[in-house]
This record gives structure tokens, C-alpha cells and sequence, in this order.
């Protein structure tokens, strides 16, 4: 049976901007009560008074057990470097048959140089390849017969090592993801590996990313 805390659960926890404002205590509650009168009235088809909705909204608690917030936190305690790399083109082409020969070119053409970012990811129908943009001409060369669906410049990467076990921690992307999308910062790609994230966004966005992941970890 639907709840008037119940239904304040269901649209904060819809609502990253919402959740993140009540964690940091900078919502007004009978401003944001008046706001969910309506919406919570239409769930539950009867009038809802706003006290009762403000003080729904004063005992709400994030989803996340003790047990979990504990690793949650220990984990970005234990974060490791973070790494900034710019000058980097994303290419985007359509899957075929020899795409992955085209691919292996690039690969044995960079295989000699460490200072080369790199990262190739294969969807269902296309594949991507982000790279350092002075190897620009060597992916055109060897997809030269592949099908380009798009070409993005001027993008920078930021990789963040994460310690062992990241994987059995729940929240800790969403974590990293409401923090980018509170402060208004748009992700181009993200590539992620067992213990590496890497977030991809254009070059005039890249300080403010790296600021607002920092201030995450500390």
C-alpha cells in the first residue's frame, strides 16, 4: 500500500539534484512539501497536506544500509591517483567483419608507445576508439575502408584507480555520477576495467570535473 513516505522515496530517489540537496541540508522542506503536493495527491488519489508530506521528507534516509555507507566511505578513502589526459579524439565506427583487422593495425602501431592513451570498446552495432589525437591519421589510414558514423576532438579523459573489491560496493558509481551531474558537467564516454573508471568529457570541462571528483574524495 502506497505511503506518503513511500511516495517521497519514489521521487527522490528519481531525483539526483532532490537527494543530493537533502544530504547536504540546503532545501527548504515546506517550499519543497508545497512542490510534491500535487504529484504525491495524484499517486495516492486523495489530498495530502503539506505538513504531512514535510515531515515525510524530514525522516527520509538515502537507501543505503550502514553496513554499506561504512564501505562506501572507506572506499573513497582509499582511491587512488587521479589521472588527467588531454589532446584526445573519439572515433566511432560502424561494425563489420573487418573491423577487428582494422583495429589490430592501430593497436601493432602504437604497441611501442606507452605515452599513447588508448581505449576501444565494441557495442552491438558500432564501436568506439578514443586515442591521442597526434595517432589521428594512423585510425584513419587503417579504417580507411570502414564505415565512420563520427569523429569528436578536443576531448580530455580522467582516470580514477579504484582499490580492490570496488565491485562489491553498491553506489559507488552513482556516487561519482551525481557529483558530475550536480555541477552541471556533461559526460562524452565513460571506459571502466576491473579497478580503473575513466570519465571523457570535452576539453573546457576537464577542470571542472577533475575539482568536482577531487572534492568527492576528500
Amino acid at each position: 500500500m502506497k505511503t506518503i513516505a513511500s511516495c517521497v522515496q519514489d521521487i527522490i530517489v528519481a531525483s539526483p539534484f532532490l537527494e543530493e540537496g537533502l544530504s547536504r541540508e540546503i532545501i527548504n522542506f515546506s517550499a519543497l512539501a508545497k512542490e510534491l503536493n500535487e504529484p504525491i495527491s495524484k499517486m495516492l488519489r486523495k489530498p495530502i497536506k503539506d505538513g504531512a508530506i514535510m515531515m515525510a521528507l524530514r525522516r527520509y534516509q538515502q537507501p543505503l544500509n550502514l553496513e554499506n555507507s561504512k564501505s562506501l566511505k572507506k572506499t573513497f578513502n582509499e582511491l587512488g591517483d587521479i589521472t588527467v589526459r588531454s589532446n584526445l579524439s573519439d572515433f566511432t565506427f560502424q561494425n563489420s567483419k573487418t573491423l577487428i583487422h582494422s583495429h589490430s593495425q592501430v593497436l601493432e602501431k602504437i604497441s611501442d608507445n606507452h605515452q599513447t592513451f588508448y581505449a576501444f570498446t565494441r557495442g552491438m552495432f558500432e564501436s568506439n576508439i578514443i586515442i591521442s589525437t597526434s595517432e589521428k591519421e594512423s585510425v584513419l589510414t587503417a579504417f580507411k575502408k570502414e564505415n565512420q558514423i563520427g569523429l569528436q576532438e578536443k576531448l580530455s579523459a580522467i582516470s580514477i584507480y579504484l582499490p580492490k573489491g570496488n565491485s562489491k560496493i553498491v553506489g559507488l558509481y552513482y556516487q561519482i555520477f551525481k557529483r558530475l551531474a550536480w555541477e552541471n558537467i556533461t559526460l562524452y564516454e565513460v571506459v571502466s576495467t576491473t579497478n580503473e573508471f575513466t570519465i571523457v568529457v570535452e576539453d573546457h570541462l576537464v577542470d571542472k570535473a577533475f575539482s568536482a571528483i577531487k572534492r568527492l574524495i576528500d
